[in-house]
């Protein structure tokens, strides 16, 4: 399974999101409750006003506050285009890691690349 199918198992819930070129999705400090899956578009992780990672159509992300028990997001997701989004919030969260071991696996991976890119700029 990939993370772009991952982002697919998660695509049709009607709990979607649009967000135009420069609008903020979550600030870094924001209590987060909802983690995120492109389904168009590019989103910037910024840490401390700082673009950290770019990221495209079929990617995750946000989960890392649905695993972390302050709930505190790390970064902020700023739009770069017109995104369309995906939306799993906690509980549906929940019922993919249970019920989908692959959503789990490729969830992890998709966070494991991020840290590891951010560490280590040269690892692609």
């Amino acid at each position: 399974m990939s993370v772009a199918r991952t982002v697919e198992l998660f695509s049709k819930i009607p709990d979607g999101k649009s967000f135009q070129a420069g609008e903020i999705i979550f600030s870094e400090g924001d209590s987060g409750t909802e983690m995120y899956g492109i389904i168009e578009g590019t989103v910037a992780m910024q840490v401390n006003g700082k673009t950290v990672e770019t990221i495209n159509a079929g990617d995750v992300f946000g989960e890392g506050a649905l695993v972390h028990s302050d709930k505190l997001r790390r970064s902020t997701a700023l739009a770069q285009t017109a995104c369309q989004l995906a939306v799993l919030d906690e509980e549906r969260f929940k019922f993919l890691i249970t019920n989908t071991p692959m959503f789990a696996i490729e969830v992890m991976r998709s966070y494991s690349d991020r840290l590891r890119r951010f560490k280590h700029p040269e690892i692609n």
